[in-house]
C-alpha cells in the first residue's frame, strides 16, 4: 500500500519545502498536462528535471498529454522513476511500455473514467502498474467518483489472473472518506493531492491515509 501525494495541490512557488513535507510518503505524483489532452496546462519536463535534483522521494510522473509516445520516454530517460500515460493517446501503447522500461522507469497506463479496462487488459504484460482515474482527468480538487471502483475490482482481477507483481493506482478524489473502499476494491497505490496538501499538515496526512490503508485496506490477492 503506497502513498503517492500529487503536487498539483501543493504551492508551487515552494515546491522543494512541499517536496520535503511529503518525505514520508512513498512517490510525488507530478501531473504534466499539455492543455490539449486535458483542458489545463501545468508543466514539462525541465521543471520535473528540476524537482528529481531536489525530491527526497521517487517521482511518478502522470502524462497527461498528447503523443505520449514520443514524448514520454525522455520522462524515464530523465530519471522519473515511474512513468505513465493515457491509453487513450498512445499510438502503440507495448512499443511504448517498452521503450519507457528500457529507459529505466516503471512503465504505467491510465485509463479516464469513460475507458473500459477489458480492450486492454492484454497489455498487463507490457506495464507495471494501472491508474483508474477517479475523476475526469484535468484538474485537481473534484469528487471522487465512486462508480469507477468497480473498474478497480476488474482490473485487480485480471492482475491475479495474470500473475505478477502489477501495481493498481487510484487517482482523483482520494481522501481519508475514500481511501478504505479503492482499498477494498483492489488498489495498491493512491494518489491524494488536496487531501494532503490542503491539510493543516502534509506530513501528518500522509501518515493518516497509510494508517487507514494499513487498518482497512486489506483486499484478495492471489
Amino acid at each position: 500500500m503506497q502513498i503517492s501525494p500529487s503536487i498539483l495541490s501543493a504551492d508551487f512557488a515552494n515546491l522543494q519545502a512541499e517536496l520535503d513535507a511529503i518525505a514520508g510518503a512513498d512517490w510525488a505524483h507530478v501531473d504534466v498536462m499539455d492543455n490539449h489532452f486535458v483542458p489545463n496546462l501545468t508543466l514539462g519536463l525541465p521543471v520535473v528535471e528540476s524537482l528529481l535534483r531536489v525530491s527526497p522521494i521517487p517521482i511518478d510522473a502522470h502524462l497527461m498529454i498528447e503523443d505520449p509516445d514520443r514524448w514520454a520516454p525522455p520522462y524515464a530517460e530523465a530519471g522519473v522513476a515511474s512513468v505513465t500515460f493515457h491509453i487513450e493517446a498512445a499510438r502503440d501503447p507495448v512499443r511504448l511500455a517498452r521503450d519507457i522500461r528500457a529507459a529505466g522507469a516503471r512503465a504505467c497506463f491510465a485509463l479516464k473514467p469513460g475507458t473500459p479496462f477489458a480492450p486492454y487488459a492484454d497489455l498487463l504484460g507490457e506495464v507495471d502498474m494501472v491508474l483508474v482515474m477517479t475523476v475526469e482527468p484535468g484538474f485537481g480538487g473534484q469528487a471522487f467518483m465512486a462508480d469507477q471502483l468497480p473498474k478497480v475490482a476488474q482490473v485487480r482481477e485480471a492482475v491475479r489472473r495474470h500473475g505478477g507483481e502489477i501495481w493498481i493506482q487510484v487517482d482523483g478524489g482520494v481522501s481519508a472518506s475514500t481511501i478504505e473502499a479503492c482499498a477494498q476494491a483492489g488498489a495498491d497505490v493512491f494518489v491524494a493531492g488536496s487531501a494532503v496538501f490542503g491539510a493543516e499538515s502534509a506530513t501528518a496526512a500522509v501518515e493518516e491515509l497509510r494508517g487507514l490503508v494499513a487498518r482497512h485496506g486489506a483486499h484478495a490477492r492471489p
